[in-house]
């Protein structure tokens, strides 16, 4: 006779114990950057509403934010680090192809031998990576666990590009996910659109740059084309998600969508119908857009401006390379 196997469960609801956030450590106004672009301060501001964006010193890693973000985060949760059982990192800028960002940092946090693994799902990382924390801990795989979004973006620019180089900073933002007496975290929406892969992605493989066939691969968008999806085709992602989790977008306390650009946060908020009274993340005027980092960063942020928003509801939705998505409604700590 077949001996049943045992599969273990966790707690029945989860929550975001907290977020921690490092930025990089320069301040890059507009007028640093208009000359190899031949553009303006005020052509930058008025498409994408960045004033500066941050980013980091050569020396410093994605792996180096990463690390400071969670540290952050732990602290704040009052959750002890040898207790977190698993370490998600989202990012597309490891500096190395292997070993992960996400082993690096556990060791360097203190949560070994937590399992840890990186992920890539772009600008909708953050909200993959909160997607898995949820169902680890509530599955029984893991009782805490450490979320963070991270990229150096300014190694994978090429300042003569009109199409994003101008956009991009680095930064980290990371939360701890626990165990929660009441539901936290709500259904995630998420999915992809291949088909659409190169309106936003790397310009080259790193095999062509090894053989002398391409210049160092960069970032590249066909910006009409993602500003339509994000706009029109994401806005029906945040309704569902709204939908799935029970709640309408006036008992939202904050809405915080990935920051790639201040024209679509606003028409994103337009079309959602949010009233006045929802804070809406808008870090991008002076981090830019930090892909997988923005969503906690901007949180980070409103937390630390806004710290009457702390157990209400916010709606995250990340959304990018590949035209991956992924949003769902969570409870702030």
């Amino acid at each position: 006779m077949t001996p049943t196997l045992r599969q273990s469960r966790g707690a029945a609801h989860t929550r975001i114990y907290s977020y921690g956030a490092a930025r990089g450590e320069n301040a890059v106004p507009n007028d640093d950057l208009v000359g190899p672009i031949d553009s303006s301060d005020e052509w930058i501001r008025q498409r994408t509403g960045i004033i500066t964006r941050m980013r980091a010193t050569p020396g410093t890693t994605a792996i180096d934010l990463a690390a400071s973000a969670a540290e952050e985060a732990i602290a704040r949760s009052g959750v002890p680090a040898d207790r977190i059982g698993a370490v998600i990192v989202a990012t597309i800028s490891n500096p190395k192809q292997t070993p992960s960002v996400s082993a690096i940092v556990a060791d360097r946090v203190g949560s070994n031998p937590a399992a840890a693994y990186d992920l890539n799902a772009a600008c909708a990382g953050f909200a993959y990576g909160v997607a898995q924390a949820d169902a680890l801990i509530r599955s029984g795989a893991a009782e805490y666990a450490l979320v963070i979004g991270t990229e150096k973006l300014s190694d994978i620019v090429d300042p003569t590009d009109r199409s994003i180089s101008f956009l991009l900073g680095d930064g980290a933002g990371a939360v701890v996910v626990g165990p929660s007496d009441t539901p936290g975290i709500g259904p995630t929406v998420w999915g992809s659109d291949g088909s659409k892969a190169d309106a936003v992605g790397m310009n080259h493989t790193l095999t062509d740059f090894r053989d002398g066939n391409s210049p160092w691969p960069t970032l590249r968008q066909e910006g009409p084309t993602v500003f339509r999806w994000a706009v029109w085709e994401m806005v029906k992602v945040a309704r569902q998600a709204l939908e799935e989790a029970g709640v309408e977008a006036s008992d939202l306390a904050a809405f915080v969508p990935h920051q790639a650009n201040m024209r679509i946060i606003d028409e994103f908020a337009k079309q959602l119908g949010l009233p006045d009274t929802v804070a809406v993340g808008r870090d991008i005027a002076t981090t830019g857009n930090t892909s997988a980092a923005s969503i906690p960063l901007a949180t980070h942020r409103l937390l630390e401006e806004h710290p009457e928003l702390s157990g209400g509801l916010a709606l995250q939705i990340g959304f990018g390379a590949g035209l991956v998505f992924g949003a769902q409604v969570v409870v702030l700590p």
